[in-house]
């Protein structure tokens, strides 16, 4: 290692030294064990943003929960097309290799990929000069109209109604994966909807009754 780090290295090595302390030494079997592999039963499927982090949100140890995060937790229909599908590899090595019995797509509130596919602020436009955010947020397209003429692009409301419909997407997507819908239908896995508001700290999970989604008590 070089003898100059940077300030925001320099805090995550401060932190690596309390998880040795804290995280790793306290729970030397459990460490033990997954040198031998892992066998999560959960999959999340939750947002790249920095201030929502499953494991901290449910409170898990290690080996527990297999993870993908991506912009707005989203997860694209079943295709074969030639392409570098991570989110569907991902899928498939959970429910196919790892076999897990839940998958969980967590939303969240503030969500700023929602926001943008609520105000299209990024279409036309090229950022990070490959139009990399804008092709990924049109999964929501299909369900910004019924959005917009509920609650318009802007406030509250509809950056809510489009966080969660965000997750009602996903797992619409998911079911479109055929070793996903096979197993939800013979029962040996679930797929559930959730999110999680940041301004109040309250779970919510999503009835599919009804479509809504009602905070964890």
């Amino acid at each position: 290692m070089t003898d100059k780090v940077s300030p925001e290295l320099d805090h995550l090595i401060a932190g690596y030294r309390r998880f040795r302390e804290n995280g790793w030494t306290p729970k030397l079997e459990r460490w033990r064990e997954l040198r031998e592999g892992q066998a999560p039963r959960v999959m999340i499927i939750a947002c790249s943003d920095s201030r929502v982090d499953p494991a901290q949100v449910f409170d898990t140890d290690p080996g527990e929960m297999f993870v993908v995060r991506n912009v707005a937790a989203m997860v694209p229909p079943f295709e074969t097309a030639p392409g570098l599908h991570g989110v569907s590899a991902a899928l498939e090595f959970a429910v196919q290799v790892l076999r897990v019995r839940e998958i969980v797509v967590l939303g969240h509130g503030m969500c700023g990929g929602c926001q943008a596919a609520l105000t299209q602020s990024l279409q036309g436009s090229v950022p990070g000069e490959g139009g990399f955010i804008a092709d990924w947020i049109a999964l929501l397209d299909g369900a910004r109209d019924a959005i917009v003429a509920q609650h318009g692009t802007t406030g509250r409301a509809a950056e809510r109604a489009m966080e969660q419909a965000g997750v009602r997407t996903s797992i619409a997507n998911l079911r479109t994966f055929p070793c996903i819908s096979r197993k939800e239908a013979n029962g040996s896995l679930r797929v559930t909807g959730a999110f999680f508001a940041i301004s109040d700290g309250l779970l919510h999970l999503l009835d599919e009754t009804t479509g809504e989604f009602h905070p964890v008590s």
